[in-house]
């Protein structure tokens, strides 16, 4: 009787991973909509850039760090309209100019073709006010390397004007579900931070869940149930090698990587209850952390390795409770709401961001690990899969709007939000690389 309801538990927690799965059919692009910026950005003019080619380059450079900075709610793009001038360099800046429109930023610059596909791209970041460049920085990249050196201009400007490191220039992973006549299509897809450029990673006809980035932002390890089975696989980005982790009887679920990529939290029936476990992904080897009579889920290792935090009902309802990684010291984090849930780290180790429900529908939160005080930052009701930038200054997660399933973003404060919508159809599950991208 008592593996009977090892099972049965099992068997739903299955299910209530299924069922943040919706189906309804996908395109490429995303649509960003800013519905929430703080109350006074930074007034910021991007020239746009001096083209010296033949035809168009391959990308517009100025157009996305303008469009980079204007998402990130910081700052207040001045209309280019309002232009009094057109510069280029420093030499043609008439800071008179940009202090008539209240600007205190301007960017300038130039792309200029070097070859068939080698490009220059040259800019200068000026303090407005006090007549005062702030930095700038000459490139040679080939045409396919113009949009992500667009987004590292977008993150040094970002830093110098704010003081934190920017996360333009990084990724999103996430699941989209086409629906078709017989059968449904899952797709597990890697985008700019921006949703532009989707690449298909993997595609099923059956679900895919709890995409997880590897510290080096090289490889996302994610479960499939391609053979009618939760299994967890690894796939590598670069050449798309993947490799099957764990396929045990039961659940294999919620991968989740330690700091240094060598191994997984995972979570696993393999016993009969779910539990939370620590592969080796090198010898293969588990190892068993928890031991309850309670469902315990989705693990997360804080930044420094030292700590994983988990989802387990062992007191009565679903919250967040935090243990050594070596699986000693398990602590109750969360006592506010009935239900905290999908909890991890922001890079700095300090804060969490959660789902948390206490009366008005599942909406995205930030924990203070020190003085365990927890905010709600948004106002919607099925809200799921948050993901801090690795940055910690905004969160992405998973949302409903109209009917439709979309990503949404919302500053780690709760005054900036923004919607990313795809054109038409459904997309979940989504998390936020880490920083170390390669160009």
């Amino acid at each position: 009787m008592k593996n009977k309801n090892k099972s049965k538990r099992a068997h739903q927690f299955v299910l209530a991973c299924l069922a943040m799965v919706y189906c309804f059919h996908a395109e490429a692009a995303l649509e960003i909509e800013i519905t929430q910026g703080v109350e006074a950005g930074i007034p910021i003019a991007i020239v746009p850039f001096e083209w010296r080619g033949a035809g168009i380059p391959p990308h517009i450079v100025s157009d996305i760090v303008e469009a980079d900075l204007k998402r990130s709610g910081r700052f207040d793009t001045i209309p280019r309209s309002d232009f009094l001038s057109h510069p280029h360099d420093h030499k043609q800046v008439k800071f008179k100019d940009w202090r008539l429109i209240k600007a205190e930023a301007l960017v300038v610059g130039r792309v200029q073709q070097l070859g068939t596909d080698q490009y220059q791209v040259e800019f200068r970041l000026f303090d407005v006010f006090k007549a005062k460049q702030l930095g700038g920085f000459r490139y040679k990249v080939p045409g396919k390397s113009l949009r992500k050196l667009a987004h590292q201009i977008s993150d040094l400007i970002y830093l110098k004007l704010t003081g934190e490191r920017g996360a333009f220039d990084t990724r999103i992973a996430y699941v989209t579900v086409e629906r078709g006549a017989t059968k449904n299509r899952y797709l597990l897809r890697v985008a700019d931070s921006d949703g532009y450029g989707p690449v298909t990673i993997l595609e099923s006809n059956e679900p895919i869940l709890s995409p997880s980035w590897s510290p080096d932002g090289q490889m996302l390890a994610y479960v499939s149930f391609e053979k009618k089975r939760s299994m967890i696989f690894t796939q590598r980005l670069r050449d798309g090698q993947r490799e099957l982790i764990a396929s045990f009887p039961g659940v294999n679920g919620a991968p989740a990587w330690s700091p240094g990529g060598r191994t997984l939290a995972v979570v696993s029936s393999r016993e009969g209850n779910p539990e939370i476990y620590t592969l080796d992904l090198q010898t293969k080897n588990m190892r068993r952390l928890t031991n309850h009579l309670a469902i315990d889920t989705e693990p997360a290792f804080s930044p420094d390795g030292r700590h994983i935090v988990f989802t387990s009902d062992r007191g009565g309802k679903p919250q967040i409770y935090r243990m050594r990684s070596d699986g000693t010291a398990v602590e109750r984090l969360t006592f506010e709401g009935n239900y905290n849930a999908r909890a991890s780290y922001s890079a700095d180790g300090k804060r969490l961001t959660l789902v948390t429900n206490q009366g008005r529908g599942y909406r995205i939160g930030v924990f203070l690990i020190d003085s365990k005080g927890l905010f709600v930052l948004t106002d919607s009701t099925l809200d799921e899969s948050p993901s801090f930038a690795p940055n910690g200054a905004m969160i992405l997660y998973a949302t409903q709007q109209g009917g439709n399933g979309v990503l949404s973003a919302v500053s780690a404060d709760g005054r900036v939000k923004q919607v990313l919508r795809f054109q038409k159809g459904d997309v979940r599950e989504p998390a936020w690389s880490p920083y170390n991208r390669k160009l």
